[in-house]
């Protein structure tokens, strides 16, 4: 009787480790996130020279960045003028944005991002956002006005700063 107590001993404790070694070896390995193949994140011209558009890709498709840009009305002419993005978000290559109001006047943009005349990446122009750029202005009686346009903003060379951030 006392060799059967041993016996029913000694294969309860081989069941669990059987167990174990048998899950063990079934569970997929854990995978690390893997980084998108295209990385656009970077700067691109903006509508004029010295202007540009930060785009920094994150997690799950969300887009964060800014417009750098030369204000237009007479108090802030020549001054730059920094529009962070409200929100952002990229679907694939589907690009779109939502710029902050910044002296009445927010962007939208709506669009792509496609490969470019640049022959590797970070050279200018490796990617280029097209689509639809709108922009909003909103005057001092509280009128709001739109104007679109098709733009093409082309990629900075990554080791290039913008022209304004240029050291002479």
């Amino acid at each position: 009787m006392q060799g059967s107590i041993s016996k029913m001993l000694a294969m309860v404790g081989v069941v669990p480790l059987s167990v174990i070694l048998l899950t063990s070896q079934t569970a997929p390995p854990t995978q690390t996130p893997t980084k998108p193949a295209d990385d656009y994140s970077g700067m691109y011209s903006f509508l004029q020279d010295g202007e540009f558009v930060q785009v920094t890709v994150e997690d799950q498709g969300r887009v964060t960045g800014f417009v750098s840009r030369y204000g237009d009305l007479q108090s802030d002419r020549g001054a730059f003028l920094d529009q962070f993005f409200k929100q952002g978000k990229l679907d694939g290559n589907k690009l779109t944005f939502t710029t902050e109001t910044v002296h009445g006047v927010w962007y939208e943009f709506k669009g792509a991002v496609e490969r470019g005349a640049g022959k590797n990446p970070g050279a200018e122009a490796y990617y280029v956002l097209k689509g639809t750029l709108a922009q909003y202005s909103t005057d001092a009686s509280k009128k709001t006005s739109s104007r679109l346009r098709e733009v093409a903003f082309k990629s900075f060379p990554q080791d290039m700063p913008p022209a304004h951030e240029k050291q002479d």
